[in-house]
């Protein structure tokens, strides 16, 4: 199949400084096909008045804001830093390079009564030292308890550079081994070593997969911890490392290979963190969706892509979608992306559905306050963002046996004459005909997050899936429940639920599956409507998914089983963001994980669990 070029196409808010509502709004399918296919709907949807206000207001490029060296046409990611990484069977006494990295647990750092190392791999570093790998230890202090690293310039070995990083009391889990990967990392970045070999003190009592998994979380760790965003900056200082060698733990075509996929998903998640951290003004509705095109160019041998416009969504009567999105200059795009696996049927089908607002000022609900951190609201994306990091790994890895449906309703949820007002009714089909409809009295413009969700869950759907998974910074309510480490899952399906927390816990990833208290729906009833879009304060994030949790019901009744899990991550931004100061999202990790072992259960010979 070969690739389909779109930027051109897609690259709508960028296009000209003079455009308007009625300037070609993309209605794009890429199918299966040999030369470019590409259609406008260039009927206008909008008044004069309105394409006038839409001249008026400022383009994407505000400020004249872009990525350093970058063109203005579309987002133009950063590249990945490259390393090369690779297993070996070596000694690490006969290692030679800039910096040889261990990583030790409290109790491998015991000595015996002459302060000599009790762990055979210490012991016989230290003895190629002279003892001095025991003596300044002892003298930094350094007990291997998480968190605590040493680097020794100390001669007497290949390497220039001796690090130990401290695991804790023990190390088993996918997070201790990516923490180990993003130790290295920026002991590498401090002491500008090119080329690192990373080893346990203990790994004896690791089986052949352990290896293999842990072997892939030091890669992924490596990978994420080196990565700085640095688009914006007028100056950035590129990481020095250039290779990562990893001893002890086995070498051959199976790590090889894993070791290649933990490369793809880490960029994958870099691609996603981009997102997030892009500002509004350059990530707009047309620029996500320039995005999503993208990859089904770069992968079109597995990938189709469908750019809906603000037309076509009228078609198919997304009123609370499009309600949400009317008072932005920048149109509203619904993208839809389709993976199929490059041979072979697909023995399961899945949506992921991700939350697309760019950019949310909360409407006439004006977010205000510092609690309200309306400067951060880019990340209203998150999910879309994690949606779309995953269809690019999915993309780069082509699991076999599973068809991936990936759908954003992207837009902005501003303030305007032309906006959704609090009070309005806005109507969202069920899905099944268009005669048919919800009714949704809108109290509060700025939990408008769930009525783009609603419409995008129907058509997810229509899409003849089994199971939906959508994802988003839903509400705020779900990090005073659970704080900022844990996401919040709701769904009805207990399978569903079992299939999904396994997955966060090979992954590394904390979740909580939450109630879906049925009684608290009676807050959510409205005199004038089906329903309103907000309930009481209190069990607000439980309300938000009873809300999304009627769309679904209202579907399985229309199309037949399909199981829905709706993950509520806001916390999981707000924490990174708090502790960084910018985002770095890292949730479609676990989707991509899930994704594989959907593989596992129909190809059990073709692909390994992906531990990222």
């Amino acid at each position: 199949m070969a690739t389909i070029d779109v930027s051109s196409a897609t690259t709508l808010t960028a296009a000209s400084s003079s455009r308007s509502f009625s300037s070609s709004l993309l209605v794009t399918t890429l199918r299966s096909s040999t030369a470019l296919r590409v259609s406008f709907a260039l009927s206008p949807f909008c008044s004069s008045r309105d394409r006038f206000m839409a001249r008026m207001l400022a383009p994407d490029t505000l400020g004249l804001t872009l990525p350093a060296n970058r063109s203005p046409k579309g987002l133009s990611l950063s590249e990945t830093q490259f390393i090369s990484f690779a297993a070996k069977d070596i000694d690490v006494t006969e290692w030679k390079g800039d910096m040889l990295a261990v990583g030790v647990t409290e109790k491998d750092m015991s000595k015996d009564d002459n302060s000599k190392f009790e762990n055979s791999l210490l012991r016989k570093l230290d003895s190629q030292l002279g003892g001095l790998l025991a003596e300044v230890s002892s003298e930094e202090d350094f007990t291997g308890k998480t968190g605590q690293s040493t680097v020794l310039r100390l001669p007497g070995l290949g390497s220039k550079r001796v690090g130990l990083i401290g695991l804790g009391q023990s190390a088993s889990t996918t997070a201790a081994f990516r923490g180990l990967g993003e130790a290295v990392a920026a002991a590498a970045k401090a002491a500008q070593a090119s080329d690192v070999a990373v080893a346990l003190a203990s790994f004896e009592g690791l089986s052949a997969e352990s290896k293999l998994n842990t072997a892939t979380a030091i890669a992924s760790g490596t990978v994420l911890g080196l990565y700085e965003d640095n688009r914006y900056r007028s100056e950035s200082k590129k990481p020095a490392l250039k290779s990562v060698d990893i001893l002890g733990l086995g070498a051959g075509p199976d790590l090889a290979k894993k070791l290649k996929q933990a490369e793809d998903v880490s960029s994958a998640v870099i691609f996603g963190r981009e997102l997030v951290n892009s500002p509004a003004n350059v990530l707009t509705p047309a620029v996500l969706a320039e995005e999503a095109s993208k990859i089904a160019s770069l992968y079109g041998d597995v990938f189709s892509a469908t750019i809906l416009n603000a037309e076509q969504c009228k078609e198919l009567k997304m009123g609370s979608y499009l309600g949400v999105a009317a008072a932005s200059a920048n149109p509203p795009h619904f993208i839809h992306l389709r993976y199929t696996p490059p041979s072979g049927p697909a023995k399961v089908k899945l949506a992921l559905v991700g939350k697309g607002l760019t950019f949310d000022s909360g409407g006439y609900n004006i977010k205000t306050g510092p609690i309200c951190s309306i400067e951060l609201m880019k990340f209203d994306m998150a999910g879309s963002a994690a949606v779309l990091g995953a269809a690019k790994a999915i993309g780069l890895i082509k699991p076999p046996g599973v068809e991936v449906h990936f759908i954003v309703a992207a837009c902005e949820n501003m303030i305007s004459g032309t906006g959704m007002r609090p009070g309005d009714i806005v109507t969202a089909s069920d899905g099944k005909t268009i005669e048919e409809w919800i009714l949704w009295f809108v109290n509060n413009t700025d939990a408008e997050g769930r009525l783009t969700l609603a419409d995008a869950l129907v058509y997810a759907c229509n899409q003849d899936v089994e199971k939906i998974v959508d994802l988003a910074t839903l509400t705020g309510a779900c990090r005073v429940a659970l704080g900022l480490s844990i996401a919040g899952v709701f769904t009805p399906s207990d399978d569903l639920a079992k299939e999904v927390l396994a997955t966060s816990e090979v992954s590394g990833e904390k979740l909580w599956r939450m109630p879906l208290e049925e009684g608290y729906w009676e807050s959510m009833k409205s005199g004038v409507a089906d329903m309103v879009n907000t309930g009481d304060r209190p069990g607000g994030a439980i309300t938000a998914a009873l809300f999304l949790k009627q769309v679904y019901d209202c579907m399985i009744f229309h199309v037949g089983d399909v199981n829905w899990m709706a993950a509520h991550f806001y916390n999981y931004v707000i924490h990174f963001t708090t502790k960084r100061k910018r985002l770095i999202f890292v949730a479609l990790e676990k989707l991509v994980e899930h994704f594989f072992k959907l593989s596992l259960r129909y190809f059990p010979l073709c692909f390994l669990t992906l531990v990222s």
